[in-house]
C-alpha cells in the first residue's frame, strides 16, 4: 500500500492483495493510501497526498462536493472516472472506517476505503498500461474478462496467419493460372484478358501475333528437351527487347502474342519487330549443339479500326501472320489498310507491309544452319510455307 496511511503492515498487505485498486482517505479528504495496481495507473506521488475529489470525478450519484456528502455514500456503490485520465471508466464501493481503538486499530474515525474496479474499460486499461491478472484481485471478474482477451487475441492472430496463408496461396494459383509453365510467360488466358480488357478501355495498342520459324524441325529432330530450350531462350530474348510494361504471353506450341500499350505507329511496330526477329535469330546452344530459328510477325494496330472485337483484333494480326509466312520467313507484317506508305514496303504482300531491305530477303531465303532442311528453304524460297494452324 503507497502512502502513510495509520494501518499495521498486515493490514496493509491484505487490502492490497484482496483489493489491489483500493484507495484510503483521511478525515481531511486527502488521500492516505492505495493499491498497487492503481497507483501504477495514476503514479504513487500523484495519488498519496493529493485530495480525493480533486483526483477522482464522481459519475454517480453526482453532486458530491465535499467529504460530508461522500462520507454520507457509506456503503453506496460508486460510478468514477480519474480527472487526468477520463477515458477509463471506474466503479466502486466506499466504507466508512469505526473509530480505533488508538493501539493499531485501522484508523482514526472518519475515514474511508473506496475499492475500485475497471468496469466496461478494462480492455483499453490492460492494452494502454500493461495490465496482467496479477494485477487484479483473485475474484474480480476482469480475470476472467483477461483470459477471454488473451484467447481472443491468440485465435484472432492465428486466423490472421491463416488468411494470409489463404490469401498467398489463392494469389500463387491465380498467377499460376496465368502462367506458362514452360517459359514463365503469360498463358492464353491472361492475354485474352488483359486484351479484353484494353479493348474494353478504349487503350491504343499494337498487337503482335508470332510463329517461331524451323522450331517443329528442332523439336523433330533434336527431340523435345531442345525444343524446351529453345522455347526458354526465346521467352527470354523477347523479354530483353521489349519494355517492362509490355506483355508478351505464349498463345500455342510455338507461337506468341506481344501486346505494346501505348503504341499506334506503323513505324515503331516495324522498329519492335525486326528486333524481336533479330534476337530470335541468334543461334541457341546446349552446349553440345547449335539450334537456329527465326520468327514471323503479323502486326495489327488498334486505332485503325476502333470498335473492333479482341477476337476481330487477334485475326487480323493472324492475316498479316500469314502473309509474312507466304512471303519469305524472318519477316514481319501489319494487317491490311495499316501500312505506313511506300517507305514502309519491301514487297506486296496480301496482307499489308514487311520490313524493307535486302536482309529479310536473305534471311528468308536462306535455311537457318542445321536445322532447315533443302526442301524448307525451298519452300521458304517461293514464300508459301504457312504457319500450320
Amino acid at each position: 500500500m503507497t502512502g502513510g496511511a495509520p494501518l499495521t503492515r498486515a493490514q496493509a498487505v491484505m487490502l492490497d492483495r484482496f483489493c489491489p485498486m483500493h484507495v484510503v482517505i483521511g478525515p481531511t479528504g486527502h488521500v492516505i493510501g492505495c493499491g498497487p495496481t492503481l497507483a501504477r495507473i495514476v503514479a504513487p506521488r500523484a495519488v498519496a497526498g493529493a485530495r480525493f475529489l480533486e483526483l477522482f470525478e464522481l459519475t454517480r450519484p453526482r453532486a458530491v462536493q465535499d467529504m460530508a456528502t461522500l462520507r454520507a455514500l457509506d456503503g453506496a456503490r460508486l460510478r468514477l472516472r480519474l480527472r487526468a485520465r477520463p477515458r477509463y471508466a471506474l466503479k466502486g464501493q466506499l466504507s466508512v472506517l469505526p473509530p480505533g481503538d488508538g493501539d493499531g486499530g485501522m484508523m482514526d474515525g472518519g475515514a474511508m476505503v473506496v475499492d475500485l474496479a475497471f468496469g466496461m474499460s478494462v480492455v483499453e486499461a490492460v492494452r494502454d498500461f500493461g495490465l496482467s491478472g496479477g494485477d487484479f484481485a483473485v475474484t474480480d471478474l476482469a480475470t476472467e474478462m483477461l483470459y477471454l482477451l488473451e484467447a481472443k487475441t491468440v485465435a484472432m492472430e492465428e486466423s490472421r496467419r491463416l488468411n494470409r496463408r489463404l490469401e498467398d496461396a489463392r494469389h500463387a494459383a491465380q498467377e499460376q493460372a496465368m502462367t506458362d509453365t514452360l517459359t514463365g510467360l503469360r498463358n492464353r488466358r491472361a492475354f485474352d484478358a488483359l486484351l479484353a480488357r484494353a479493348v474494353q478501355a478504349g487503350d491504343r495498342f499494337a498487337l503482335l501475333h508470332l510463329d517461331l520459324d524451323f522450331f517443329k524441325q528442332v523439336n523433330d529432330t533434336h527431340g523435345h528437351a531442345a525444343g524446351d530450350l529453345v522455347l526458354r531462350a526465346a521467352a527470354r530474348r523477347m523479354l530483353s527487347v521489349v519494355r517492362a510494361h509490355d506483355v508478351i504471353a505464349r498463345v500455342g506450341g510455338d507461337e506468341f502474342a506481344v501486346l505494346l500499350p501505348g503504341i499506334d505507329s506503323a513505324g515503331t511496330v516495324s522498329r519492335v519487330a525486326r528486333r524481336l526477329i533479330a534476337a530470335l535469330e541468334e543461334p541457341v546452344t546446349d552446349g553440345a549443339q547449335c539450334f537456329r530459328i527465326s520468327a514471323s510477325i503479323g502486326a495489327t494496330l488498334s486505332r485503325d479500326r476502333p470498335g473492333r472485337t479482341p477476337a476481330a483484333i487477334l485475326e487480323g494480326a493472324d492475316r498479316a501472320l500469314y502473309a509474312a509466312k507466304a512471303a519469305g520467313r524472318g519477316r514481319h507484317r501489319l494487317d491490311a489498310g495499316q501500312a505506313a506508305g511506300p517507305a514502309a514496303r519491301d514487297a506486296p504482300g496480301p496482307a499489308g507491309t514487311a520490313e524493307p531491305g535486302a536482309a529479310a530477303q536473305a534471311r528468308a531465303a536462306v535455311p537457318h544452319g542445321p536445322v532447315a532442311t533443302e526442301a524448307e528453304g525451298a519452300r521458304v524460297a517461293q514464300g508459301v510455307a504457312m504457319r500450320s494452324r
